[in-house]
């Protein structure tokens, strides 16, 4: 533990690769230090003291590390903030974490100052990288700041959004301990440890994921803090992904099925080019992932494929590639202290083999929502809390998920699980995205939609749809079957494969009360 952090990393070996940015430049862990020095010093200048917060809205970049690793080791949170949002709801969350210094990007200039006007933020405490009307150039921050550890060094950490998809965000708050940064963060090393990944080992971690979301930050910070060098993409490409494993060596990554889902569909010349047999612990969550598409990827990456399953809350469990293999469908077991249960709308625990509303165990790290205790309150039961996610345990403790509380089509009173019907579309050739909800019916109450993305030169339109319900028939039960499906060029997600379902649904429900 003593020689895990970044830091000490970062001043024993200073010659060593600690990042790749998505320009490509190579930044040594000697450099990415010095610079998450200058920021601290610059952030205490401005008058910043523990338990103070920042807000960022950046695309994937260097400054984003410079920040994380500047606050984790003075004692600030760090919130970073989804760059899709518009100008009101970054304000909104810019005013509701108390932030005090504002980073912003010029690639997202209109929304930047749109949230510094309304909320009148100081233009003294806003820094941009690039040119954005009301914030001053990033590298003022940090001009003229010591490039050495600051003293009276105290561990911060960052203080995430919920998406807001049934409100608006909360951010999710924990107390900040007073203790060694070095020592907090050699903890974490933990979260890798689990996947089978040691320190140092020639290890590099792939990240093509925005660093805004929970895991994609907390796993390329904890590679750094192993001595893992982080391969960082600003826009994910599945052909290029594949290039940079290849060039660089990489052995990890944290990835969504929709990135498996874009690998799978590329020519198979194409994924034949290059060599992926580095890869050690390709770890994915965030989303069902679909059985056919995960023996596909243990047949083509090996058993280099892990998964887990957690919230920005909290988690969580963790399933092997072998595990997996023996209990297809499976996101695994409650990994070391945390618990896994399955409770019913009463607040019965169930039984193994009964579906109900998935409940995890707070475990040491107890978290509230900001400003939000009636929050808080409504989504635990005793030590356990949930996100609304469905699911059972088997005998063993294996944990299967069917769905989104929020997201189950109740259609003549039976429950449908629109994960499930996607996990099959998605398999279709020519299907290249595919989303599944429920609409109004007046006779059973709602019946399932399918919106499709067809597959680049695919037209959607009567001819697909038949294929697809002939698909469906060998494969589907009639009850699972959609009744109707459209068709959109692209579907609604963020750059890390997060679906904004609500955006197809809701037009459908609009005027009527939605189940």
């Amino acid at each position: 533990m003593a020689d895990l952090g970044f830091w000490k990393l970062a001043e024993q070996s200073p010659e060593k690769l600690a990042l790749v940015d998505p320009g490509e430049r190579s930044w040594t862990r000697g450099e990415l230090f010095a610079e998450a020095n200058r920021v601290a010093h610059g952030l205490r200048a401005l008058g910043l003291e523990q338990g103070d917060c920042v807000a960022v809205v950046m695309e994937n970049c260097a400054e984003f590390f410079h920040i994380n690793l500047a606050i984790t080791q003075i004692g600030l949170y760090m919130t970073p903030i989804n760059n899709h949002l518009t100008g009101p709801e970054i304000a909104y969350i810019v005013r509701d974490s108390g932030a005090r210094v504002f980073f912003g990007s010029a690639q997202f200039a209109e929304a930047c100052r749109a949230a510094r006007e309304e909320i009148d933020f100081p233009s003294e405490c806003c820094f941009a990288r690039g040119d954005v009307e009301g914030f001053r150039p990033f590298e003022e921050l940090a001009a003229g700041q010591s490039a050495e550890r600051p003293e009276e060094r105290t561990a911060g950490q960052v203080m995430n959004y919920t998406s807001g998809t049934t409100g608006k965000p909360k951010g999710v708050r924990r107390a900040l301990a007073p203790v060694d940064p070095d020592i907090v963060v050699a903890l974490t090393t933990g979260l890798l440890a689990m996947f089978g990944l040691q320190p140092e080992d020639d290890n590099v971690h792939f990240c093509g994921s925005p660093l805004y979301h929970t895991a994609v930050l907390m796993f390329s910070s904890t590679s750094l803090h192993m001595g893992h060098a982080v391969v960082l993409c600003e826009k994910w490409d599945a052909e290029d992904m594949l290039r940079l494993i290849e060039k660089y060596g990489v052995t990890q990554s944290h990835m969504v099925p929709t990135q498996f889902n874009r690998l799978l569909k590329l020519d198979p010349k194409i994924r034949a080019k290059y060599n992926v047999s580095s890869l050690r612990a390709m770890i994915h969550a965030a989303a069902p992932c679909p059985i056919d598409t995960k023996w596909k990827m243990l047949e083509w990456w090996g058993d280099s494929i892990y998964e887990y399953y957690a919230a920005t809350e909290g988690g969580g469990t963790l399933v092997t590639p072998q595990e997996w293999r023996e209990r297809p469908g499976t996101v695994g077991k409650a990994w070391p202290n945390a618990e896994i249960k399955i409770f019913d709308d009463d607040s019965k625990e169930l039984s193994p083999g009964e579906v109900g509303t998935v409940y995890m165990k707070l475990g040491q790290a107890d978290f509230k929502y900001k400003d939000a205790e009636k929050k808080t309150r409504d989504n635990r039961i005793g030590e356990f809390f949930t996100v609304g996610d469905i699911g059972e345990l088997d005998d063993a403790g294996y944990l299967f998920l069917r769905d989104r509380k929020t997201d189950m089509i109740i259609s003549g009173g039976a429950n449908l699980y629109p994960a499930e019907i996607e996990a099959e579309l998605v398999q279709h050739p020519k299907v290249a995205d595919v989303a599944v909800f429920g609409i109004p019916n007046d006779d059973w109450g709602e019946e399932i939609k399918a919106v499709i993305q067809p597959m680049e030169g695919i037209e959607g339109g009567p001819q697909l749809t038949e294929e697809i319900f002939a698909w469906c028939a060998e494969r589907l039960a009639k009850m699972k079957t959609p009744r109707t499906i459209d068709y959109l060029a692209e579907l609604p997600r963020d750059p890390n494969g997060k679906l904004y379902k609500r955006k197809l649904r809701d037009p459908y429900w609009e005027g009527r009360s939605q189940i």
